[in-house]
């Protein structure tokens, strides 16, 4: 017979997080499932390895925390609601409690609601690897699964990046994607028409999560490799278009030693940058001796296209 629950939040402010966390932890037996969005956009990239990140979930508030309490529909929820409301009001923490009724079925995938289809660009579509692509429009289609707790959506870094990127992508196309992450943008490359990818990240999390992407849409070494390390370290040889979807200080550090890895008529392109480190990142472009062809714009954030003098 399948168990129903009771789902107890409780909202407190981001402050009190730490204390409430405590307090509701030693009331139960039972563990606690924590809602904090303070740093959505870093933990995605740190846990996922994705920066698409669905707009339900960019609208949550950063300034406090949801904490779950799951308590089984037979073992007096009510008392246990009560209880943590004393303990918290006597603590000194403001708070707002809600209850609901979850069934065992709905555990394992509430989460994919957030990961819908999306189209970018002129000729792709990133879909859940567990639905079929509709209305592709003739679109390539990749199939994507960035793992529970994360979406996807619209993030204008990746957005900028996919789209800047397609004109430039032909069957000559030998791509190095620097700071790989899910590998969205090397596999993307290859679904237009590419004739090999390379990508490299320093997570070894990351890494994993590329391979599998890879293999769930039935690409392979030496066609499309996956690498761990820092930046370039692990890198040979040349390319004609290098894509690197990472923030402004690591892109300084990256045009240190690029340019050895492109050809003489390569284009690189850069995202993630914010408006604010367009200096500095323009500064780190003119060491290098890289020219700019293009700017792009989108939301706040910055990409560019890039040659060698």
């Amino acid at each position: 017979m399948e168990q129903n629950w009771i789902d107890i939040a409780l909202k407190v402010a981001l402050a009190d997080a730490e204390q409430a966390e405590l307090i509701i932890g030693e009331c139960t037996a039972y563990g606690i499932y924590i809602e904090d969005y303070s740093r959505l956009e870093e933990e995605t990239l740190e846990i996922a390895h994705i920066d698409l990140i669905d707009k339900d979930l960019l609208r949550k508030e950063r300034d406090c925390v949801v904490i779950h309490l799951y308590i089984a529909e037979n073992e007096n929820p009510q008392e246990c609601a009560t209880l943590l409301g004393e303990r918290l009001k006597c603590a000194g923490i403001g708070f707002s409690q809600t209850q609901s009724s979850i069934k065992q079925e709905d555990w394992a995938n509430n989460w994919k609601q957030y990961f819908h289809q999306h189209k970018f660009g002129e000729k792709l579509l990133i879909c859940p690897s567990w639905e079929e692509a509709k209305n592709t429009e003739g679109r390539a289609v990749l199939y994507l699964e960035p793992g529970m707790a994360f979406g996807t959506g619209t993030h204008p870094t990746t957005c900028l990046c996919m789209e800047v990127m397609e004109p430039f992508i032909n069957s000559q196309t030998r791509l190095l994607d620097v700071g790989c992450g899910s590998g969205i943008l090397a596999l993307s490359a290859m679904l237009l028409g590419a004739q090999s990818a390379i990508g490299v990240d320093i997570d070894e999390k990351a890494v994993k999560t590329a391979l599998e992407n890879a293999e769930r849409n039935d690409y392979s070494a030496p066609q499309v490799t996956f690498l761990q390390g820092d930046l370039t370290e692990k890198i040979s040889g040349s390319f004609n278009l290098i894509v690197a979807n990472i923030v402004a200080d690591v892109i300084v550090l990256l045009c240190k030693d690029i340019t050895r890895f492109m050809e003489a008529d390569a284009h690189l392109v850069v995202s993630g940058i914010i408006k604010e480190s367009e200096a500095q990142v323009r500064e780190a472009f003119e060491t290098a001796r890289l020219a700019v062809l293009e700017r792009y714009e989108k939301e706040g954030w910055l990409a560019f296209v890039l040659t060698k003098k």
